[in-house]
């Protein structure tokens, strides 16, 4: 499976588990909402039911207020109540719809209320009305007590019937109050499930993709570090079919092309070796012919050989010369990157004393080494070859018989600059790349014994180190060369 399509499904799940939270949520608010109204509505029907039985309530007391005095006035809370009734009544009756059992109670309310009014409280009032001294009976006083205790029986009854139709109220208020926190409680309690789920699914899917794209990227460095140590024929396993696998078949057959590629150099370096010292030896070998003839020559000629003669023969033997050391130039430089030398503790200061003593400058020469030379671990016989080069050059192509030879050195974090300089007749800076290139010489050969191969393998050989070589002159002012050398070889 292809790493995207796993990636793919991740999300996918991850997305699935989150819509499910989202539906869960908003199903469970709904049944929040719905419980929520159920209460709010309780609170009310509640509310009206104290309304009505307050303005029950105050229809009776001014109707007995009435009664005992017979002034109108009492009767002012009566008639008020009177109006208010019916719309509360409706109120009421439409927030208990849903409650059949509530309705019944309410219509029991209505239907005793109403009789009441109309059988006692009404009667009640016309009597009290037509009461007079000059009509005063034992049957109306009996028919008095008989409504005002009819009144008093319904009255107590509408009390009763509020009692009930409040306690069943409180009942659903409770038993609603109770859905809603339990309610509450689900949807706290899923969400909570849901999103847990969701986080740590997500999370262990990541940590899936990133554990398989570090193994195989482990591999794949892994792989890396071995190849830039030269094992080339190391090779990844990955029997999974995605991009990455791509990535690693790619890196598997850079790995087998690095390795056939170092074999034909390997075999090539070999030839080359062969070919230089086949080279090397048929060469020499007419040369040192052409220097036993000639001095051959000159012991048969003995006294009798003329001067010319004689002097054409030392520069052949010079040329022959010549031709040699530029043979041996070129097999040195040729060697410069295929030599591997023992890397070891160096003191620069004893090497560069060392040094000096081999070049065995002329006494008008004066070399000063600075002060703070460095310790390296690093190839010495590279090393010691740079500036023997170096100073050598600054000896051999000074224009006095007497100079001086400043040898100095700077540290920086990484490397340490190394400085040659001489009060020698200077270069011009259009030569300053010119020298290095191989068999350039600034003076003729015949003036100044050169192969022009040194310097060619003085920068050869810093590069090769990962360091970098350049002149600093002007003519008459002296030359100074430097060049980097790394603290750490790699």
């Amino acid at each position: 499976m292809k790493l995207s399509t796993k990636l793919f499904i991740g999300f996918v799940l991850i997305s699935l588990l989150f819509t499910a939270v989202v539906i869960v949520n908003f199903r469970l608010s709904e049944v929040v909402v719905e419980n929520s109204k159920w209460v709010q509505r309780s609170q009310i029907v509640i509310r009206n039911s104290a309304a009505l039985q307050r303005n029950i309530i105050d229809m009776e007391s001014g109707l007995r207020g009435y009664l005992l005095n017979g002034n109108e006035v009492f009767l002012a809370p009566y008639h008020e109540a009177k109006q208010i009734l019916p719309r509360l009544f409706g109120d009421v009756r439409d927030y208990t719809t849903s409650s059949e059992s509530q309705q019944q109670k309410l219509d029991k309310i209505i239907a005793v209320q109403n009789r009441w009014t109309a059988e006692y409280a009404e009667p009640l009032i016309q009597m009290k009305r037509s009461d007079t001294l000059e009509v005063v009976s034992r049957a109306f006083d009996m028919k008095l007590d008989t409504l005002v205790l009819g009144e008093k029986v319904l009255m107590d009854t509408i009390r009763t019937a509020f009692r009930e139709f409040n306690a069943y109220e409180y009942k659903l208020r409770e038993d609603r109050s109770a859905r809603l926190a339990n309610s509450l409680d689900t949807t706290k309690q899923l969400s909570t499930v849901l999103t847990i789920l969701s986080v740590l699914l997500g999370l262990g899917w990541a940590w899936y993709i990133a554990r398989l794209i570090s193994k195989r990227i482990v591999k794949m460095v892994t792989l890396a570090d071995k190849i830039s140590k030269g094992d080339y024929q190391t090779q990844i396993v990955d029997t999974s079919n995605d991009e990455m696998s791509q990535l690693s078949h790619s890196l598997n057959r850079m790995s087998a092309t690095i390795n056939d590629t170092f074999s034909e150099l390997d075999r090539k370096n070999k030839e080359l070796d062969q070919f230089a010292y086949v080279v090397s030896h048929d060469l020499k070998a007419p040369l040192r012919g052409i220097e036993v003839a000639s001095r051959w020559v000159e012991e048969d000629m003995g006294q009798n050989l003329p001067d010319n003669i004689r002097e054409y023969l030392v520069m052949m033997r010079v040329r022959v010369h010549r031709m040699e050391n530029l043979i041996n130039g070129i097999l040195a430089l040729a060697r410069v990157d295929r030599n591997s030398y023992v890397e070891e503790q160096v003191n620069v200061k004893d090497l560069l004393e060392e040094v000096t003593d081999m070049v065995a400058p002329p006494n008008g020469f004066k070399i000063n080494i600075g002060p703070d030379m460095p310790h390296l671990f690093t190839e010495r016989i590279q090393l010691h070859q740079v500036f023997l080069n170096l100073i050598s050059n600054a000896i051999k192509y000074h224009h006095q018989e007497e100079g001086r030879i400043d040898i100095n050195c700077q540290e920086s974090d990484s490397f340490y600059t190394f400085s040659v300089t001489d009060d020698g007749p200077g270069i011009d800076p259009e030569y300053h790349e010119r020298i290095f290139v191989i068999f350039q010489t600034l003076q003729e050969r015949d003036a100044v014994e050169s192969t022009g191969v040194g310097l060619a393998i003085v920068k050869k050989i810093v590069e090769r180190h990962g360091g970098n070589i350049w002149v600093a002159s002007t003519p008459d002012q002296g030359a100074t060369f430097s060049f980097t050398w790394p603290k750490n070889q790699v």
